[in-house]
């Protein structure tokens, strides 16, 4: 189970959060819509929450 989580789980919630910023900055720097920077934000906010959540668990179950 932990190694499923460290090898996939972990990377891919990573990956995602770097997706996000990026698409995010190339927005900003294209002059794009503040509105699409405000939800691309928000989503980078909600997937480095569940970044750290399975983190955490990844952490945890490791310890177990």
């Amino acid at each position: 189970m932990s190694g499923m989580m460290s090898t996939y789980l972990v990377p891919l919630a990573i990956v995602a959060v770097a997706v996000v910023l990026l698409l995010g900055l190339i927005n900003m720097m294209r002059g794009g819509s503040p509105n699409t920077s405000q939800k691309l934000m928000r989503l980078r906010v909600l997937l480095q929450f569940i970044a750290i959540v399975v983190i955490m668990a990844t952490i945890w179950v490791m310890g177990r």
